[in-house]
């Protein structure tokens, strides 16, 4: 691992961390409330990113052992549809944060970073395709719960969630396929680019392997 990447994972956790303190303050203090802070998947998909980059960077400074690569994938793929989501279908509900500079970071940079961080510091192992269906777990529990507690309270965190609106459940349920397929072709992407980098990162480390096969063949 590059020696600089534990401090700047550090520092990005600490950060991230004053903004969603911020915006939850805000969110306390206005109609919003703490529950419905909490009920965006967007806050928590960063906080996910805010505990992976934070024990990352913590860990690389102290010798520890680090954030399990599945764990670290997870992280890149809900903060990956964080930000596809928002740039193809929220962005036109700005009400959605009232801090224009948090409502960047957290849609905006921190998907770009924890994928960066990805492609920087790739698996230390290969990743197998079917860790995807454990990824999605976490986001079918958020369904859940965000679709019943919106039908007790009548409140959903985005649009296309709420069945009050036109199309109703039928809505919704295309809504959710569409987003299950979005997080499994997402989540293939990444744990592919994850197992090529590493290949690669382990070909340059161990060039052995490559000419033992080259002198069998021309032997």
């Amino acid at each position: 691992m590059h020696a600089w990447l534990a401090p700047a994972r550090l520092a990005v956790a600490v950060f991230l961390a004053v903004a969603l303190g911020i915006n939850g303050y805000h969110a306390a203090t206005d109609p919003t409330g703490v529950v419905n802070y909490f009920s965006y998947f967007t806050n928590l998909s960063n906080f996910v990113g805010l505990a992976v980059l934070g024990y990352g960077g913590w860990a690389g400074l102290t010798g520890r052992p680090p954030v399990p690569d599945a764990v670290r994938g997870a992280a890149v793929l809900y903060l990956a549809i964080t930000g596809l989501v928002y740039g193809t279908v929220l962005a036109k509900y700005p009400e959605l944060l009232v801090i224009p500079w948090v409502n960047d970071v957290v849609h905006r940079a921190m998907p770009l970073v924890v994928l960066a961080d990805w492609l920087i510091d790739p698996p230390a192992r290969r990743l197998r395709p079917t860790v995807v269906l454990g990824w999605l777990a976490v986001p079918l529990l958020y369904l859940t719960y965000t679709l019943l507690r919106g039908h007790a309270v009548d409140w959903y965190p985005y649009p296309f969630l709420d069945p009050a609106r036109h199309g109703g459940y039928r809505r919704v349920a295309g809504a959710s396929f569409l987003m299950a397929v979005a997080f499994l072709l997402v989540g293939g992407a990444i744990v592919a680019a994850g197992n090529a980098l590493a290949a690669h990162r382990d070909a340059r480390r161990d060039p052995a392997p490559r000419r033992r096969h080259a002198r069998a063949r021309t032997g």
